[in-house]
């Protein structure tokens, strides 16, 4: 049977804290060129910017150093104390390299680049393109339409240290995102990722030994200058890095390749680089993670994370002032038809939906809420809910969360958004069994007699 593959394409919101024309206009011509697909929102003022983000959860903020107008340290630390301004991600526009391993250092998972002012310029058309080819890691959890199922892919990179840069915050982005990393693993499996994709980069594809490397730095050159040095050959050039990931319910693997001649991996795992320049890379990771192989050759590694499960890695600070409730296996949260319109926040387990007596679905911390049908049609309960193991919920009454709404709006977006979600996936899904229905139809064979009934 031939697969229905059904694709709702919605235009994605760049909002652009700015006071540079230079920035503005590149922006304005990168989203002329990608019309379909961004538009843009421009802002002068720190506090109406904010106040955007709050109403219109862009997917993308460009927040620029350069403008000295814009307070860019608060706009970062203010969507970074909000696990719901999470959606997207963050492109820095730095005044200067240093800035950049300033802005870089703090290993923020929302921000997904930094740039300089030339390097924006050259690269935006190109990160657009990059982005819209890869949206499904932007949306914020609640938001993604795979949640619970298996993630498979891979992304090329050539030689240049920002397109690895970015295929890992997508990873690791989606990763905390969809609540199958902690905290402490986000930092963990960023680095890693870093680390096995340098070692790529430069002693895979640009064939740079460890003396090599030694000699260079010693003389107080740049890595990224003996790179480019490296890729003047156009056959190093030509190389690329892959970079394949499998992302499960209960566990994620990732494979790094380089096109180099390989290394004896052996050895450098054996190596003491206490008092070295470098090298710590391979034991560090090997350290972060468990089981790291690498093939015979020595131009791939892979690893596999345990993902975290039915627990949610982040819980919004509002949520906390509330009661918290702990379920039993099989617990009953609340039945059909009782009168409430309180909301639920799952914070870990799963609970079974039912109507009429029929198990409709299953939710987990990945859909966020329960309940929120009642709560917002201030209706008597359509399903009843039981818990599947044990599990904890966090109980919000309707007034409360109505308070909330009203000093933080984008609470009441985000959950509409939401809901949109769920009915956008609702509606995919019918449109399949549809299509396979009519697919049925034309190659099934009908007795003449049942011709004039509808299968």
């Amino acid at each position: 049977m031939k697969k229905c593959a059904i694709l709702f394409d919605i235009m994605k919101k760049i909002l652009v804290a700015s006071t540079n024309p230079q920035v503005i206009n590149t922006v304005k011509l990168g989203c002329k060129k990608y019309s379909l697909y961004f538009d843009a929102d421009f802002y002068t003022d720190t506090d109406v910017a904010l106040g955007s983000i709050d109403y219109e959860l862009p997917e993308i903020k460009v927040v620029d150093f350069t403008s000295k107008e814009i307070d860019c340290h608060r706009m970062i630390a203010t969507i970074d104390s909000d696990p719901w301004l999470h959606n997207g991600g963050i492109i820095a526009v730095a005044s200067n390299a240093a800035q950049v391993q300033e802005i870089e250092d703090r290993k923020d998972p929302n921000i997904l680049i930094v740039q300089t002012l030339s390097n924006f310029k050259e690269n935006f058309t190109w990160l657009l393109r990059i982005l819209w080819r890869n949206q499904h890691f932007l949306f914020n959890r609640g938001m993604q339409e795979n949640f619970g199922g298996k993630e498979t892919g891979s992304f090329i990179c050539g030689n240049d240290p920002m397109e690895f840069r970015l295929y890992t915050r997508f990873l690791v982005g989606y990763m905390y995102s969809s609540n199958r990393i902690s905290n402490d693993d986000l930092y963990s499996l960023q680095t890693v990722l870093m680390e096995l994709l340098t070692n790529a980069l430069e002693h895979g594809n640009c064939g740079i030994t460890y003396d090599e490397k030694t000699k260079w730095l010693e003389k107080g050159g740049n890595i990224l200058s003996l790179i480019a040095e490296k890729c003047k050959k156009p056959e190093i050039a030509a190389r690329r890095i892959r970079i394949a990931y499998a992302i499960g319910q209960t566990k994620s693997k990732f494979v790094i390749r380089d096109e180099g001649a390989g290394f004896d991996w052996k050895k450098q795992l054996e190596s003491d680089f206490s008092d070295g320049t470098h090298g710590r890379g391979m034991k560090l990771s090997e350290s972060l993670v468990s089981s790291l192989t690498y093939n015979e050759k020595g131009n791939e590694v892979s690893f596999i994370i345990n993902n975290l499960k039915d627990v949610a890695n982040t819980i919004p600070s509002i949520m906390q002032s509330f009661a918290s409730i702990k379920f039993a296996d099989r617990q009953i949260v609340f039945r059909e038809n009782d009168i409430s319109n309180d909301l639920y926040f799952i914070v870990s387990g799963r609970y079974a939906i039912y109507a009429n007596k029929k198990l409709v679905s299953v939710l987990s911390p990945n859909d966020m809420f329960i309940g929120e049908m009642a709560f917002l049609l201030n209706d008597r309960r359509s399903a009843t809910v039981v818990s599947i193991g044990e599990g904890q919920l966090i109980k919000v009454p309707k007034v409360s969360f109505l308070n909330l709404i009203r000093r933080n709006p984008h609470y009441g977006i985000f959950l509409s958004k939401l809901l949109a979600q769920r009915v956008l996936n609702s509606t995919q899904k019918i449109l399949s069994i549809t299509s396979q229905l009519e697919d049925l139809k034309k190659r099934i064979s009908v007795p003449s007699e049942l011709q004039n009934f509808d299968l």
